[in-house]
C-alpha cells in the first residue's frame, strides 16, 4: 500500500529500526569487600605457614640423600676397583678434586676415589696414581666420621671399619649415618655403631 512506511522501508532501513527498539540495560559489576579481601589474605597466610615447613624439609630431605648416596657410590667403585686392580684404593677428602685433605674436619668438603699405588696411610695421591672418581662438596650440610680415609685391599679384610655422620640445618634428629664394616659395606642408620644417638656441630 501507498503511504505505508512498513512497505517503502528499504532492508537499511529495517535493520536501523530494529536497531532503534531494543533497549540496553547496563551491566553491573560487583567487587570484594574489605572484609572479604582480609579473610581471603589470612587464609592464604595460613596455607603458606602450613606448607613452608614441608618445602623445606623436602629440600633438605633431598640434599642429605644426594650426599649420603654419593659416599655410599665412592665406598663401592673403592671397594670394586681394589678387587680389580689387585692393589690399594683410597677414598680420602678433597676440595680440589685432585688431592687428598687429611687434616680437614669435615668430609662435605668433597671426596675422591684414586688408585693408591705407593700405598701411604694416610693415603697421599701423587699425580701418576690414577684419579678414579670425583665428587662435589655438599655445601648444605656437614659430613663426619670417625676415620680421616678409607682405604680398601683386595683381601678379606678390606678396609677400617667408621661411622659417618650426615648432618644438616635441623641438627641430630635429622642425621642419618653411613656404618661401614671392616669389609667395606654400608648401612644406612638414624643411631651410631653403640646405638646411641647421633650428635652433629648444630645440634
Amino acid at each position: 500500500m501507498r503511504g505505508s512506511t512498513r512497505d517503502n522501508a528499504t532492508p537499511d532501513d529495517s535493520i536501523h529500526l530494529g536497531v532503534a527498539r531494543r533497549r540496553f540495560t547496563p551491566t553491573s559489576c560487583t567487587g570484594v569487600t574489605l572484609l572479604e579481601l582480609m579473610i581471603a589474605l589470612t587464609i592464604f597466610a595460613i596455607l603458606s605457614s602450613l606448607a613452608v615447613p614441608s618445602f623445606t624439609n623436602l629440600y633438605h630431605d633431598a640434599g642429605r640423600v644426594t650426599a649420603v648416596n654419593g659416599f655410599v657410590h665412592a665406598l663401592m667403585v673403592a671397594r670394586a676397583e681394589a678387587m680389580t686392580r689387585g692393589g690399594v684404593v683410597s677414598l680420602c677428602k678433597s676440595s680440589d678434586g685432585s688431592h687428598c685433605m687429611n687434616a680437614a674436619p669435615d668430609w662435605n668438603v668433597g671426596w675422591i676415589v684414586f688408585a693408591n699405588l705407593n700405598r701411604d696411610e694416610p693415603p697421599v695421591r701423587s699425580e701418576d696414581e690414577p684419579l678414579l672418581q670425583v665428587y662435589a662438596a655438599w655445601p648444605g650440610g656437614h659430613i663426619t666420621s670417625n676415620r680421616a680415609a678409607y682405604s680398601f685391599r683386595p683381601i678379606m679384610q678390606a678396609v677400617i671399619n667408621g661411622t659417618v655422620v650426615f648432618c644438616d640445618p635441623r641438627g641430630s634428629t635429622a642425621a642419618r649415618a653411613l656404618i661401614i664394616t671392616n669389609v667395606g659395606r654400608a648401612r644406612l642408620s638414624q643411631r651410631d655403631s653403640s646405638n646411641k644417638p647421633l650428635r652433629c656441630p648444630a645440634g
